[in-house]
């Protein structure tokens, strides 16, 4: 239930809005509509071509009274490619979130037009409308922006290496470093990078009240899709996913190049909680720009590897495979113009300056969360699956 007061960081009193959520029916998107619907009073317009993930907002279970929070949440099936509805939305409300790209590091590689499109051209109208019609945006963004380290042009064996100043990224000073243009592994980051700096530039001339979040990998339930259950066979996920989806079917891990890229991870949770702090702090996160991570959980691939497979055979009672991670090229695994960055580790100083925001969720705890709803959701339908596999064969 919502409280009948709140107040914001500066003790002023939250009055109620109404929040255009563009891509609601995502991982991000349903994670912040339960959060919206069961502690606070405001209305989410939930704008998605697919509702599967919020369908337990927008209806009770068979036989049960109606939520607590019924006609806050409305549901808009449509595409904001071509439908001219979005911005009679956008004008009705308040807010405006866009969480609405293509993410997964295999696409960008093969389908680099659609990468392009949905991140830089397909956001445009977004950002068009909510200037035109003085309404906020909540625009999010990627750690990728930032492209490569510094610290990655110097010699692997560089003292300079270790210095934080070489690889800690920070909003407001570390550059944007992408490979060459026949690595189109870039396509996403730089359809990300040119947004923000539309969206920006909206705002110095035109007055626009923006915030971008830079997201650093999060991590929890209902994260991406496991390959023939409940996305295409032929997919290829995100890591957690795709360690998730080897661990279901006791395959060894598939370690890119050794695994060796270094990654931050926040629980899913963790991360809402400062979404929130942005939606109902205006005055704080209007024309920021805020990295929304976990320095203290910073691990290898590799290391992410071997803790998902000791926790997940905690979570499943099943012992671990002998080889439990196997090498691949990255060409094998993601074809050929793949490239990657180094470390993303973020600085979360003007986060935590701004909104006070702190993550508290142990890489530890977010994997066990994350991987025992992997294995009750999945287990059995990818049991059922493989059975019906060795039969056919």
């Amino acid at each position: 239930m919502a409280t009948a007061a709140r107040l914001d960081l500066d003790g002023n009193l939250i009055d109620p809005i109404t929040i255009c959520m563009i891509g609601a029916g995502g991982f991000i998107g349903s994670h912040l509509c339960e959060k919206l619907m069961a502690e606070t009073p405001h209305t989410v317009l939930a704008v998605d071509v697919y509702s599967d993930k919020i369908k337990h907002l927008l209806e009770p279970p068979s036989g049960e009274k109606a939520h607590a929070w019924a006609g806050r949440i409305q549901f808009h099936r449509l595409n904001i490619k071509n439908d001219s509805r979005l911005e009679g939305l956008i004008k009705m409300s308040d807010l405006t979130i866009n969480l609405a790209a293509i993410c997964t590091p295999a696409d960008y590689n093969t389908r680099p037009l659609d990468t392009i499109y949905s991140n830089f051209i397909d956001a445009l109208p977004v950002v068009r409308y909510c200037s035109e019609n003085g309404k906020r945006l909540i625009h999010f963004s990627t750690c990728e922006v930032y492209g490569k380290t510094i610290g990655s042009f110097l010699p692997k064996d560089h003292p300079l290496r270790k210095e934080p100043e070489f690889y800690v990224l920070k909003e407001d000073v570390s550059p944007c470093i992408f490979g060459s243009i026949e690595k189109q592994r870039w396509s996403y980051a730089c359809a990300k990078q040119l947004i923000e700096r539309l969206i920006y530039a909206e705002g110095a001339e035109n007055g626009l009240e923006f915030t971008i979040v830079r997201p650093f990998n999060w991590i929890g339930p209902r994260m991406d899709f496991i390959p023939g259950v409940d996305g295409p066979s032929e997919g290829v996920p995100r890591v957690l996913a795709c360690f998730s989806n080897n661990l279901l079917r006791r395959e060894p891990l598939k370690l890119v190049d050794g695994g060796q890229s270094q990654r931050t991870f926040v629980y899913i949770k963790d991360a809402i909680e400062a979404i929130l702090l942005m939606i109902e702090n205006p005055g704080r996160a209007n024309g920021q720009i805020f990295n929304v991570g976990n320095p203290n959980n910073e691990v290898t691939v590799k290391q992410l590897a071997e803790l998902m497979t000791e926790v997940y055979s905690k979570v499943s009672g099943e012992p671990p495979l002998e080889d439990p991670t196997v090498d691949v090229s990255s060409k094998v695994f993601y074809g050929e113009g793949y490239d990657d960055s180094d470390k993303r580790i973020p600085d979360m100083t003007i986060i935590n300056t701004r909104l006070g925001w702190i993550p508290k969720t142990s890489l530890h705890d977010l994997l066990e969360s994350t991987l025992t709803y992997q294995h009750k959701t999945y287990s059995e339908a990818i049991k059922r699956e493989m059975a019906k596999l060795s039969t056919t064969s």
